[in-house]
């Protein structure tokens, strides 16, 4: 059992609340005593994953599991499912509408910094279905052994 549970439904379609949980969460991790640069890439990889849902998917569910050791971030949707996940996974490769890159998003880097900013990762994807993404985060982790 975690020490912090914590559960947030990421809205749909909805960029002005895209990173309430990734806010909240930096937030409680901060109280709690968590290291700046664990703090800093939990926040920055599920602010990647939030805006992926409400571009991609209609939204979705974000639980996060903080443990003095770790904190675990599982990101739920029941969006279209990625039908290439390895594809998806090459920064600049996107499948973003022009609307939504108008905005400044879709730039195709939202996989890839989940990636770059957790110590574990893997995505779970079935076309039509939707996408379930694991993130782990290990304080105390150093770039070079990540």
């Amino acid at each position: 059992m975690s020490m912090l549970s914590l559960n947030y439904q990421v809205p749909g379609d909805d960029f002005t609340r895209a990173g309430e949980a990734s806010g909240d969460v930096k937030h409680k991790l901060k109280k709690m005593g968590y290291e700046p640069d664990a703090i800093r890439r939990v926040a920055i990889a599920m602010y990647e994953g939030e805006i992926n849902m409400v571009i991609h998917a209609g939204g979705g569910e974000a639980i996060v599991d903080i443990d003095p050791d770790k904190v675990e971030i599982r990101l739920v949707d029941q969006g279209p499912g990625i039908a290439d996940v390895n594809q998806a996974m090459q920064a600049g490769w996107s499948t973003a509408p022009d609307n939504v890159r108008s905005l400044g998003f879709g730039a195709g880097m939202g996989l890839p910094n989940m990636k770059k900013y957790s110590d574990e990762m893997t995505v779970e994807s079935e076309v039509g279905k939707g996408t379930t993404v694991f993130m782990t985060v290990f304080p105390g982790r150093k770039e070079e052994e990540r």
